[in-house]
């Protein structure tokens, strides 16, 4: 896990192509147990596949593709660990 200081891009901020590392959820019991079903768990690895900037995105995480709400995933905070070129 990283340092809280570098946690503080949300998941609907990172442009397709980046990777990145989940390093905290927030939200009520209930999106927190939906997100860490879903695989969105501190230290997993994920690839942005689509994000237009507007409604939903695509991620590749836990050999999975899941298509999130802009809502959901701004409550998935992430390190990039790299950005496309």
């Amino acid at each position: 896990m990283s340092d809280s200081k570098d946690c503080t891009i949300p998941l609907n901020e990172i442009p397709a192509g980046a990777n990145a590392t989940v390093c905290a959820v927030q939200g009520g019991g209930h999106v927190l147990s939906r997100l860490a079903t879903l695989g969105f768990t501190p230290g997993a690895q994920l690839a942005m596949v689509q994000n237009f900037g507007h409604g939903p995105l695509i991620v590749t995480i836990r050999d999975a593709r899941i298509a999130l709400g802009r809502g959901e995933a701004g409550k998935v905070f992430v390190v990039t660990n790299g950005m496309p070129r």
